[in-house]
């Protein structure tokens, strides 16, 4: 154990955040998984207790995988992935997944191994390294818009046009991450407000597209326009039906909660484990329990600023921004669609929702927070050994001797 915790390197608050976060979401999937194993098992719980357990482990070995990669490696690595992952996502919307008769064709299923991948979520992140790249490389150039255009703007704009029809929520955080990544990064006011504009329309003339010719697309975009004509309509529909079981569970969770494995609702709320998990988690921790997991996604946003703020090259600093930031918004999504501040988006709680996909990129985005961060360390190490050498001249004399 002690060889282990001295080569975790990076930032330890992170490390403890998500090892918090981890280790909470035993008992929620544990208790909301009854739902599933009632629809799709045999009533035993503990198979999918096994299976979270499981994609935990793989999320924390590809954490400590990537942790110890030196960070400019992914600007390299990004350019790479950028065509894999379009490849990835143009093959995701070819074969039009299903799962359990439900449309899915954000997944893509993997050959041989019988497991599926949201593909989605591997692009948003390679995305995020390559846009942190190109602007670190023009950090201190004049460029035109137009010079931006095929380099910068179009790789955005093909992997957001393969998302979109398929999952709106995890298009819209993605260009919204883009956005503020390439104003942090000093990209000209005017040219943002260009981008703003033209994906205001592009979207525009694609749900009208949609609208008009419902056979070109999956019914992913009738189920997320609907979406959000409910939400400003309060029509009666199945998103109604959970938010109105998610607000029972919060409700009846008052202050500090049923019990854990006392709740009610998760056997009428059909995403109970992964979209809607909070409302479980206040049914059955409270007020109390809510607010604490929301301070530990707010605690792991301070912790990426201060990373990003002490990272010692632009890149690092827009890396940590880029694929860290995205997180605390998902989870903050996630908690605005149980207590219905937000239309019913799909997105699952960071580190707490069952789902492999969602906790493996989860990881990958956090390993490459704490490669940064472990950068930093080592630069700190090599500063304080200087700083020794300078007070024994003894040591100098002896380097340059030898």
């Amino acid at each position: 154990m002690t060889k282990i915790l001295a080569n975790i390197k990076g930032d330890r608050v992170i490390w403890a955040v998500a090892a918090l976060l981890a280790l909470f979401s035993f008992l929620p999937v544990y208790s909301a998984s009854s739902n599933l194993a009632y629809l799709y098992g045999d009533g035993d719980t503990f198979i999918f207790l096994i299976k979270h357990f499981a994609h935990l482990v793989l999320g924390f070995l590809i954490m400590y995988g990537v942790h110890k990669i030196p960070h400019h490696y992914f600007k390299g690595l990004s350019i790479i992935m950028i065509p894999v992952v379009l490849i990835l996502l143009l093959i995701t919307m070819a074969q039009n997944t299903t799962i359990g008769g439900a449309n899915a064709s954000r997944w893509i299923r993997v050959p041989f191994v019988g497991v599926t991948f949201q593909t989605s979520t591997l692009a948003a992140v390679v995305l995020m390294a390559y846009v942190a790249r190109y602007l670190s490389k023009i950090k201190n150039e004049a460029v035109s818009f137009k010079e931006t255009l095929l380099p910068l703007w179009l790789p955005v704009f093909l992997i957001l046009m393969l998302i979109l029809p398929a999952n709106f929520s995890t298009a819209a955080i993605i260009f919204s991450t883009v956005i503020m990544l390439v104003f942090l990064g000093g990209y000209p006011l005017k040219y943002i407000s260009v981008i703003l504009g033209t994906g205001f329309i592009v979207l525009v003339f694609f749900v009208l597209f949609a609208k008009a010719f419902p056979g070109m697309f999956p019914n992913r975009v009738d189920t997320w326009v609907s979406r959000i004509e409910n939400f400003t309509d309060n029509k009666d529909t199945q998103e109604d039906y959970q938010i109105e079981r998610a607000k029972i569970a919060i409700a009846r969770g008052g202050v500090i909660g049923t019990g854990p494995g006392k709740s009610v609702q998760r056997n009428f709320l059909p995403q109970s484990s992964s979209d809607f998990i909070y409302a479980i988690i206040i049914e059955e921790w409270g007020f109390v329990g809510g607010v604490f997991l929301m301070l530990l996604y707010l605690l792991l946003l301070f912790r990426l600023v201060i990373v990003a703020h002490k990272s010692t090259d632009i890149f690092g600093k827009l890396l940590v921004m880029g694929v860290g930031l995205p997180i605390v918004f998902q989870a903050l999504i996630n908690m605005a669609v149980a207590v219905e501040l937000f239309p019913v988006t799909g997105q699952t709680l960071p580190l707490i929702s069952s789902g492999g996909t969602s906790i493996w990129m989860t990881c990958l985005a956090i390993g490459i927070v704490l490669s940064v961060s472990s950068k930093r360390d080592v630069a700190a190490v090599k500063e304080e050994q200087e700083k020794e050498k300078e007070e024994n001249p003894l040591e100098v004399l002896q380097e340059i001797y030898e």
